[in-house]
């Protein structure tokens, strides 16, 4: 099912639909929108505008907002209630893998096209399972942007050009460590965020206002959890999955 590289699952209502989860309700007597609305997600502002020229001049398409962290993604999401969402993986207080979570949490219907600078069939696999529906290259983004906001309003799924080929048996074939990445609490990410960043237990500890044996508890948990033997791996693992900006 993949054409030049470019993969088009066609996904039904009903996939894209989940269960239990709060849907939004047009006003009663409201016309459809003939414009998709976009939000931007991207914590640097050549990148947003760049974007944002690119789909405003695209017909049919119109951005109604920008965010340049998770958190701000999430309550802008709320807000606007975009038809579609084109969110940055690497973000600031909140990653766009759990930012992705959040808003289709509440809002299952909206379409969520993932942006990264990372190539690899893993980080699509992570991406659909968050929720996305689409994976855009910043590298090609502005050749892919608009096909792929037009493929997942149509209920297609769509990956940029130059991806290993994805297909839905493969979503399964991921490793451990990628699902304990999946599943760090906000504490555990920020500790490993300023672990990264070279602070030590005790600076890390003013930081959050814990411990200094807190966050010995917590570092424990994260190589645990990823699996892995000290804090060089800790490292590696966090810019591999974009745990963390860089």
């Amino acid at each position: 099912m993949c054409r030049e590289c470019r993969c088009s699952i066609t996904m039904s209502a009903d996939l894209r639909q989940r269960d239990g989860r709060k849907m939004s309700k047009p006003s009663a007597g409201a016309p459809a929108s003939l414009s998709t609305r976009i939000l931007l997600v991207d914590d640097h502002d050549i990148v947003r505008e760049g974007l944002m020229a690119l789909l405003s001049r695209t017909d049919g398409m119109t951005v109604v907002g920008s965010a340049v962290t998770g958190e701000e993604a999430v309550l802008a999401a709320r807000r606007l209630e975009p038809d579609v969402i084109v969110m940055d993986l690497v973000l600031p207080t909140l990653n766009g893998l759990d930012a992705t979570r959040r808003i289709l949490s509440e809002w299952p219907l909206t379409h969520i096209i993932a942006l990264s600078g990372c190539h690899t069939s893993e980080h699509v696999h992570r991406a659909l399972r968050a929720g996305a529906r689409g994976y855009v290259t910043k590298t090609s983004a502005g050749s892919d942007l608009v096909a792929a906001v037009k493929a997942v309003i149509a209920g297609e799924v769509y990956i940029s050009a130059g991806i290993m080929p994805v297909t839905v048996e493969a979503l399964g074939n991921r490793s451990g460590s990628t699902r304990a990445c999946e599943h760090l609490s906000e504490r555990e990410s920020a500790v490993l965020r300023l672990l990264v960043a070279g602070l030590s237990s005790t600076q890390i500890a003013l930081k959050l206002s814990v411990s200094p044996k807190s966050v010995d508890t917590y570092r424990h948990r994260l190589m645990v959890k990823l699996g892995v033997a000290n804090r060089a791996e800790l490292i590696r693992v966090a810019v591999e999955y974009e745990l963390i900006s860089v």
